[in-house]
């Protein structure tokens, strides 16, 4: 059986916006062999990409002096 992550949000300033959906490793393409500081560091990556698409945002940086 294959791992499974589940990635979930909710606002807590907007009624409704919030989304639940589970993959399998394999479906996210990280080799389940992976684990520990390792494995967090990739799930964090996809669980924003995920995030950003769900409420369909963008975003930019700006430092100036």
């Amino acid at each position: 059986m294959d791992k499974t992550v589940t990635f979930s949000f909710a606002s807590s300033n907007y009624v409704g916006i919030e989304a639940t959906e589970t993959f399998s490793l394999k479906e996210l393409g990280i080799d389940a062999e992976l684990n520990g500081e390792n494995l967090k560091t990739e799930l964090d990556k996809l669980f924003q990409a995920w995030v950003w698409d769900k409420i369909n945002i963008s975003f930019s940086i700006v430092i100036s002096d």
